[in-house]
């Protein structure tokens, strides 16, 4: 029985991991995504990290730029297994970015995504419990940087979704230049969210909710899916309910909407959602 064991969960494990396309595949299928709309890959060297960035092949120098910040990606194979290289399967922030419907826009990885997990600066911590660290936050921020001087932009709006929505939060509540924040499924309190999952803790992770005195200036819109299973909405709910009043950020939970589904699909009706909602908190401050 002894040697019968550990031969059935490494069966088992070569299932599961054979069921995950290859890094090289999924970094493959993101640039074919971008590039069949016209987006060319290129890597920047940030921080520690080497980042992968997606940037429309032309566009027209502006003041505003619309960044799009990926998720967690393949951080896990299973709850007890951690993938070992975080490239996505589903790069949703990326279909987010190919949908932008007007104005410049740009896409950020994550540490360790697409370039390789023995890359320079990579290890496993950084898709698990470090994954929103200083070094990981400073390390966005410089190519974040990049692709604003690129863009002769002077005011961003940063849209992330799922941990790219931590990621967002926490550039949002150290700089300057933000104008606003949208995010998409996100993780806003990791904390909480680790709570309420019954994880563990993603200890060495910087969390957005110990920042909203920083961030309570600063207009955000925050999108949730009744059906998600990966971060409920009441997660975003609570998170917003933590602002003064005068300086609530919205909370827009669509029904049927999952973790993935169905945010690329309608992604320019969703932002005229945005538009609608801060014209409606403008008012209200008028009054």
């Amino acid at each position: 029985m002894k040697r019968i064991l550990p031969l059935a969960l490494c069966v088992w494990l070569l299932a599961a991991c054979s069921s995950v396309p290859a890094p090289q595949l999924r970094s493959q299928r993101a640039d074919t995504l971008a590039v069949s709309r016209g987006w060319l890959p290129s890597t920047v060297n940030a921080g520690r990290f080497r980042l992968m960035r997606y940037l429309p092949s032309s566009y027209v120098a502006d003041e505003h730029l619309t960044v799009y910040i990926e998720g967690d990606g393949l951080a896990w194979i299973n709850g007890q297994q951690p993938s070992s290289d975080p490239t996505p399967n589903n790069p949703l922030a990326l279909r987010l970015a190919l949908a932008h419907p007007q104005g410049n826009a740009a896409y950020l990885g994550r540490p360790c995504q697409y370039v390789g997990a023995d890359s320079a600066g990579c290890a496993e911590r950084y898709w698990t419990h470090r994954r929103f660290a200083p070094e990981v936050i400073e390390a966005s921020g410089q190519a974040l940087d990049g692709v604003k001087q690129q863009f002769g932009a002077r005011k961003i709006t940063l849209v992330g979704y799922s941990g790219g929505a931590a990621v967002a939060l926490l550039l949002a509540a150290r700089r300057s230049d933000i104008a606003q924040v949208i995010t998409v499924a996100g993780n806003l309190d990791h904390h909480a969210w680790t709570q309420k999952m019954k994880i563990e803790a993603l200890a060495g992770s910087l969390n957005p909710a110990d920042a909203i005195a920083q961030l309570q200036h600063i207009p955000q819109t925050h999108f949730a899916g009744d059906a998600d299973k990966t971060i409920p909405p009441s997660l975003s709910i609570d998170f917003a309910q933590r602002f003064p009043l005068d300086n609530r950020p919205a909370v827009i939970v669509k029904p049927g909407y999952g973790h993935e589904c169905c945010w690329a699909d309608h992604w320019p009706q969703l932002l005229s959602e945005v538009d609608v909602h801060l014209g409606q908190a403008a008012v209200s401050k008028e009054r």
